[in-house]
């Protein structure tokens, strides 16, 4: 594998881990088994029938969750401790027999873009779960899977392609976080407001002729 795909595979696994890890094992185990991928020796174990099982299971799992309002959020909440780790894991992993400074080295930043997309993901969950519709969501959640998929094929097959996506990735997530903290406070002042007591208007009493 040449360097270039193994950095694309690297960044690309932790970018996928972040958004749904599930999801990113199963592509890559299943696309590996029929051929269409053919995936480093030390992410050959992603390709076994029972890994492939239980990411799969997993997946299942997280396909009604994440499409159920407020209860994805809670799933996305729960998997900070799961994804994140995970994609470090799968990008040391991705750049095979090397030094153990330059495995650290792939790990720490597959962690940090797994914790990128994951937060990106999980606070834009929650805006979108502001609004009654269920319809954005679904359509949110099918969007992330797809890309997931799409996105370490072509990282594989076309890693320089990758490499420039994952950049406007990054450029989006620049640009989309001040907004989703400000609407995330604004999400918050309106759960606030659920508990808040109305307040009562106190007339000053009138002087006594």
């Amino acid at each position: 594998m040449d360097p270039i795909t193994v950095i694309a595979l690297t960044l690309g696994v932790g970018w996928a881990s972040g958004i749904n890890l599930y999801a990113a094992i199963l592509a890559l185990g299943v696309m590996h088994n029929m051929g269409a991928i053919v995936l480093p020796a030390d992410l050959m174990i992603l390709a076994s029938p029972l890994v492939i099982f239980a990411a799969g299971f997993m997946y299942l799992v997280e396909f009604v969750t994440d499409k159920i309002p407020g209860i994805d959020s809670g799933w996305d909440a729960l998997h900070t401790f799961i994804r994140i780790p995970a994609g470090a894991i799968l990008a040391a992993q991705a750049v095979g027999d090397v030094s153990p400074a330059l495995s650290l080295a792939a790990g720490l930043v597959g962690g940090s873009l797994a914790a990128t997309s994951h937060f990106t993901k999980a606070g834009t969950r929650l805006m979108i779960n502001a609004s009654p519709e269920p319809f954005s969501n679904w359509t949110a959640s099918l969007a992330e899977d797809a890309a997931v998929i799409a996105g370490l094929w072509v990282a594989l097959q076309y890693p320089a392609v990758f490499l420039v996506l994952l950049v406007a990735f990054l450029a989006l997530v620049v640009w989309l976080t001040p907004k989703i903290f400000r609407g995330l406070r604004a999400l918050l002042r309106r759960i606030a407001g659920w508990f808040g007591r109305p307040s009562t208007t106190i007339s000053p009493a009138s002087p006594v002729p």
